[in-house]
């Protein structure tokens, strides 16, 4: 999911934030909109032939996973997968935090999180990152992503 984030396999990772957002199964419209009035390159991952596809309805098979839009250092994300909570127009934005070691990661996720709820607490997902999402006290979704391959 996040791998495709790498320019390079040479260039070492920053930390850095970016806006994620998630849809109501019209991802793929709005990133090609974005796609076109920003140009770049776009990177769309259904649902379908995915690792989590045979958890998920037969009807999501071509719902977007997860997208990414780069267009040198810009970066917006983006997926049709909704929480458990829900689909909430306008409040279905996250920051992605992308960190560059474990260490970071960890005390990162435990200091933003304190006070707030944790949805996905950090373990190593299908892509290969750690990875975890939390709302902090203040109603903000945070996904943090610490991929060791790219760092």
């Amino acid at each position: 999911m996040f791998a495709s984030l790498a320019n390079s396999s040479d260039v070492k990772e920053m930390t850095q934030i970016n806006a994620y957002v998630n849809f109501n199964g019209n991802c793929r419209e709005a990133m090609n909109f974005y796609y076109e009035c920003i140009g770049g390159e776009l990177d769309l991952q259904t649902v379908g032939g995915s690792p989590i596809e045979a958890q998920c309805p037969a009807g999501m098979k071509d719902q977007i996973l997860h997208a990414a839009l780069t267009k040198d250092s810009l970066l917006l994300m983006g997926s049709d997968m909704v929480g458990p909570e829900g689909f909430d127009k306008g409040n279905n934005i996250a920051l992605s935090l992308s960190c560059s070691s474990e260490e970071e990661i960890n005390s990162f996720f435990s200091k933003l999180s304190a006070g707030g709820k944790v949805i996905h607490q950090l373990r190593v997902e299908f892509w290969g990152a750690t990875f975890g999402v939390f709302t902090d006290k203040f109603g903000i979704r945070w996904m943090l992503n610490y991929d060791k391959k790219l760092n």
